[in-house]
Parts: structure tokens; sequence; C-alpha cells
């Protein structure tokens, strides 16, 4: 009894031996099996899972497109916001109305003058546009000359870029005194200022052409004008459309330019003589008119855009 008793508490177990003794035999307790020891040990990712996973990471979110009112509610606040410190600070400070005139004075002087600024927008909006067609027209030729004939490219375009580098509001007076004080001056010189982003723009544009597709043609035995027609050009739709984009405004910019030397109509003489008058508020209203023109033609440049790509467009 007492060993098993000593048994019991020591977790010793005895064995009975002949002729009544008993001898100790010392028993090492099983150690627990436990459920996590019986399942077998995850594989370690490799280099290339680990890098799949960060590169995972790193990835951004996509980014929800905007709505609405981020599109359309938002500049508004930011206009109005922008025109109502205006017209605080300029009637809390009493600013004169030949210096600084408020929104409002704008406003009301723009609904008193709009007929006549209607009557001086037209001429400019027509030379405009026609120094746009015309530069985007020669700057596109020019390019695809350029392009294609590297006799013409080592004679022309160092010529090109030299000219482009003078300040063109120097070269204005000389435009007058060559053409004299006509439409033509004025034309000439807004397309001497618009035709180089298209002449640039329409260059990458031909050299960007995928390689291959290029080799695909060549192994069509296609030839240079079918290149030309539906692999070139169309790969550079998009960078032409960049091109007149700028064209468009530096089209306005020339033809005010001229204007403030040489018309006796348009938007940019309307400016000269509200500034001999000190009329401020009417030349704000007539820059007010200048900056809606500029926003109506850029949004016809987006749209012909739109349709060129898909009616002509590779990508």
């Amino acid at each position: 009894m007492k060993a098993a008793a000593l048994n019991a508490a020591t977790g010793l177990r005895t064995t009975p031996q002949a002729g009544g003794t008993t001898q100790s035999k010392t028993t090492m307790p099983e150690p627990l099996r436990t459920e996590s020891s019986a399942t077998p040990a995850p594989a370690e990712p490799s280099l290339a899972e680990l890098a799949a996973r960060r590169a995972a990471r790193r990835k951004p979110a996509a980014r929800r497109p905007a709505g609405p009112m981020e599109l359309v509610a938002l500049p508004l606040f930011t206009v109005a916001l922008l025109l109502g410190v205006w017209e605080i600070l300029v009637r809390q400070y009493k600013v004169p109305v030949s210096l600084l005139p408020a929104p409002s004075a704008i406003g009301a002087r723009l609904v008193e003058t709009f007929p006549t600024l209607l009557q001086h927008t037209v001429p400019t909006t027509i030379e405009t546009v026609a120094s746009f067609a015309l530069a985007s027209v020669a700057g596109v030729m020019l390019a695809i000359l350029l392009t294609y004939s590297r006799l013409v490219n080592s004679a022309l375009y160092p010529s090109v870029v030299f000219f482009q580098l003078i300040p063109k509001v120097a070269l204005a007076p000389l435009f007058i005194v060559w053409m004299g004080i006509g439409s033509p001056a004025r034309l000439a010189f807004a397309v001497f200022i618009a035709f180089f982003p298209v002449v640039v723009a329409t260059m990458a544009g031909l050299r960007d052409t995928p390689p291959d597709m290029l080799r695909l043609c060549r192994g069509l035995t296609a030839t240079p004008w079918q290149v030309f027609t539906s692999v070139r050009l169309p790969y550079a739709v998009p960078h032409i459309f960049s091109g007149m984009k700028i064209a468009v405004t530096f089209s306005m910019i020339g033809v005010i330019v001229a204007e403030f030397i040489s018309a006796q109509e348009g938007l940019g003489y309307l400016i000269v003589f509200a500034s001999s008058q000190a009329d401020t508020a009417l030349i704000l209203a007539a820059i007010l008119v200048l900056c809606t023109m500029g926003l109506v033609l850029y949004a016809l440049v987006v749209w012909a855009e739109k349709i060129a790509l898909r009616l002509y467009g590779a990508h």
C-alpha cells in the first residue's frame, strides 16, 4: 500500500519481483501531443512571391472618377469665392475705379458695352481662326518634310529653332513695316507665332511610331505612302492635336499683339483705346470676352481631337 501511494505521488512504477520483493522502475512520462505539432508547417514563400506581395502593397488604389460636384460645383465655388474677396477688398479699401474696379462694376460695364464688344470680337475671332488654320497646315506640312528628308532637316530645322528663340513681340513692328497695317500683317505675325508648336509636336508623333509596326509594314511590302497614311499618321494624331491646342492660344495672342500696333478694329484695338481713356472696367470686360473666346476655341480643338481619334487614330 505504501508503495502504491508512493508511486501515485512520484509517478514511478514498481514492478513486483519474485520472492515478494518489489523493484522500482522509473518510466518517463510521454510528451504531450498538440495539434500544432501534428500539422505540417506551411512552406516558406519564395522570393518571387514576396516581391509580388510587396508590389501589390505598393500599388496605389484606383482613383474614383470625379463626380459632377467636383467637376462643376467646385470650380464655380472657387471662382465665386475669389470674386467675393475681390469685391469686398475693393469696397473696403475704396480702390479707385480707374485703378481696379470691383467685379460688379466690370459686369455692369460688360452689359453696357456688349454691342461694342461683340462688334470688335468678330474680326478678332476671324483672324484668330484663320491664322490657327494656316499655322496648323503649315506646321504639319513642314514637320512631314523635316521628318522624311534628312537634307531638308539639316538645312531648315536649325533656322526654324533659331527664329523661335527670338522674342516674338520684338518682331511685330517689322511685320507692319513689311506688310502694312492691314489684316495680312496680323495674320502673318500670328502664324509665325503659332506654327512652331505644331511642327515640334508633329515631328515627335511621326517619329513615335512603334518599330515593330514599321517592320511589319516592310514585311508586307507596303509602299512608303501606305506606311505614312496607315501607320505613321494615325500614331501621330494625338501629338498633332497637342501642338494644335497650344497653337490656338498662340494664334489669339499673335492677333491681339498685332491689333495693339496696327488695327482700327478688334478687341486688341478696343483695349488700347480703353487704356487711353483710363476705362479699366472696359479693359477687363474685353479681357473677359477674350478669355471666353479662347475657351470656346480650345474646346472646339478638343472636340475635333476626339472625332479624329475615333475615326483615324491608332490608339
